[in-house]
């Protein structure tokens, strides 16, 4: 089984953007435990992190033809893209949502996820085991289809 683990914008800057509310760990840190876990499941996982809406739309597209899932952090996009919602569904591949933070308990805007209804889950406010998590849902979700 092959993952691919997308990171939306700013999240190149963890571990230094607002620790009270993304905590400590920089990007790199999440990655490497992502890997930790990948090979104690046995899959593969390839990373990608932009700023940019296009590129990461571009990364979706060609998950459909090397992955079996994706793990999506989309960040601010996940209030605002429906290009990447509308990449998601049609690429027809399984993918978790998630967030570091608990996007429900903050501003209002962020309540709403254009990403959760084409998703097969959500997870949000466990920081970096908010991604351990969902790579596991994702990955016994597609074990078991």
């Amino acid at each position: 089984m092959k993952f691919l683990v997308l990171h939306g914008p700013n999240l190149n800057l963890l571990g230094k953007r607002e620790p009270g509310i993304y905590g400590t760990q920089t990007l790199e840190n999440i990655n490497s435990s992502l890997v930790e876990l990948s090979s104690v499941l046995g899959c593969e996982l390839s990373f990608f992190q932009s700023n940019s809406e296009g590129e990461l739309i571009d990364n979706i597209q060609a998950a459909a033809r090397e992955c079996d899932g994706i793990l999506i952090n989309p960040a601010a996009y996940t209030h605002t893209s429906i290009a990447i919602s509308d990449a998601l569904s049609a690429v027809g591949i399984p993918c978790v949502e998630v967030h570091l933070s608990n996007i429900h308990r903050r501003e209002t805007f962020r309540h709403s996820s254009m990403v959760a209804p084409v998703a097969v889950g959500q997870i949000c406010g466990f920081g970096k085991d908010s991604y351990l998590l969902g790579l596991r849902a994702l990955f016994n979700h597609v074990k078991n289809i």
